[in-house]
């Protein structure tokens, strides 16, 4: 059964049409990617799952039943792109006040807090105060008071925003340990190559509307264009490359990116290789990345043009 499923969703802000007809259904213990560049809907969709926004249009069910805002919103964390913590509050305090407010006792807070702050190197931060934190380190303390009340749903909007490469690793691990314990993960972000990396399914959506849906592996292989790299044990003549089996893409001294024409399997281009006496060290299929498909949906368009900066 999903643990949510989005009907026909739709909210205007005025005469924006902020998300417009989206329907997902997020299976329990997934890792979901929602993608998609600034403006797209992403921050509007996670505010009407997570009950901050009433949808204009269509239905929300959460965990097999019509999503209820007061009973259902304790199942649920939620770290927002935008900060949500008390500058002046002083970290130990604020992680046990809002830890309450997900259901949990003081003595069960209390020690739910200590082992994930002993995890995440943050045992020294008790006494300190949010606005003595660094970027990296709010970030931190956000995903830990997020996820402190183990819920069901996990939602990430930019959990990655100032990490470095440590921290960035640190996060990710206890992402995958969630959703193995079986939560399920919806990671919102425009930075494609951190989804291809951890996400099991996704959506990519622009100018409020779902534009692909389906598992990273389906999605790229939907869209793969029969390209591979080729590798050789020694240099390759030339004409063993004027062939009608394929189009020469890129040519290295040792190694060929083809195009295989309609009609041929990649068992062809092996036996042609092997046919010519060429000893070949490794033959790998090239499949998009998700940053190349989506550039690809929404080609010569200002969306293309600011994703491919921001994925640069």
């Amino acid at each position: 059964m999903p643990i949510l499923e989005l009907k026909h969703l739709r909210k205007y802000f005025a005469t924006q049409k902020a998300v417009d007809d989206i329907s997902l259904s997020i299976e329990k213990g997934q890792i979901f990617g929602l993608l998609g560049p600034n403006g797209a809907g992403k921050t509007t969709l996670i505010r009407m799952i997570t009950g901050i926004f009433y949808p204009d249009e269509g239905e929300i069910i959460f965990d097999g039943k019509k999503f209820d805002p007061v009973k259902d919103i304790g199942k649920i964390g939620y770290m927002p792109e935008e900060r949500g913590l008390y500058k002046k509050m002083k970290i130990g305090e604020q992680t046990l006040y809002l830890a309450q407010l997900k259901g949990l006792s003081k003595a069960e807070a209390t020690k739910k807090i200590k082992e994930w702050f002993i995890k995440f190197d943050m045992h020294t931060w008790w006494g300190k105060k949010v606005e003595d934190l660094s970027k990296g380190m709010s970030q931190k303390l956000q995903f830990v008071t997020t996820v402190l009340h183990e819920p069901k749903l996990v939602i990430l909007d930019e959990p990655f925003s100032g990490l470095d490469p440590v921290n960035t690793n640190l996060i990710k691990d206890e992402i995958y340990n969630l959703a193995q314990k079986g939560a399920t993960i919806i990671f919102s972000t425009h930075r494609m190559e951190q989804v291809e990396e951890i996400c099991d399914h996704i959506a990519l959506v622009n100018k409020g509307q779902k534009i692909l849906d389906g598992t990273v592996k389906q999605v790229k292989q939907d869209f793969k264009e029969n390209l591979f790299k080729v590798s050789f044990a020694d240099p390759v003549p030339a004409e063993h490359l004027a062939i009608h089996l394929f189009q020469v893409i890129q040519k290295k001294e040792k190694e060929v990116v083809i195009k295989l024409d309609p009609g041929f399997t990649n068992n062809d281009i092996l036996q042609y290789f092997m046919n010519k006496g060429l000893r070949i060290e490794s033959f790998n299929e090239i499949l998009p990345s998700l940053n190349d498909i989506f550039i690809r949906l929404v080609e010569g368009t200002p969306t293309a043009r600011q994703f491919q900066e921001i994925n640069a």
